[in-house]
């Protein structure tokens, strides 16, 4: 999956959101001053070309659509920074949480409860 700039990620939460969209449609959850309507087209064009959007056509106008779930996007994303920062270790990310006190021992006991669980 390719990656996204914090904008693509601005407009497909948008997407995932609220379902298929008009780009003109989009420009009415910005808060002015809105981005020019090209800029959003551009970066909705983009989106397609990744392979995130797909569209439907109505006449000259096309109303676009998420074709990749935001869950997807999270998993492989969250993979992908686990292999670039991690070396794929899934216990060095665990641990670089517990050692910045981002998770705690009574979270990560809890968290094992849960996986042993899920298990059984």
């Amino acid at each position: 999956m390719k990656r996204l700039t914090a904008k693509e990620e601005e407009v497909m939460g948008y997407f995932w959101e609220k379902g298929p969209l008009f780009v003109k449609q989009l420009l009415e959850f910005y808060e002015p001053p809105r981005p020019h309507f090209n800029t959003l087209s551009t970066i909705v064009r983009g989106l397609e070309e990744k392979g995130f959007l797909a569209h439907t056509a109505y006449g000259n106008t096309y109303q676009y659509y998420a074709v990749v779930s935001a869950d997807d996007f999270k998993r492989k994303t969250l993979k992908g920074i686990i292999s670039k920062y991690f070396d794929n270790s899934y216990l060095s990310v665990v641990s670089s949480l517990v050692k910045e006190e981002k998770i705690s021992v009574e979270e990560l006991k809890q968290l094992i409860e849960e996986v042993e669980k899920s298990h059984r």
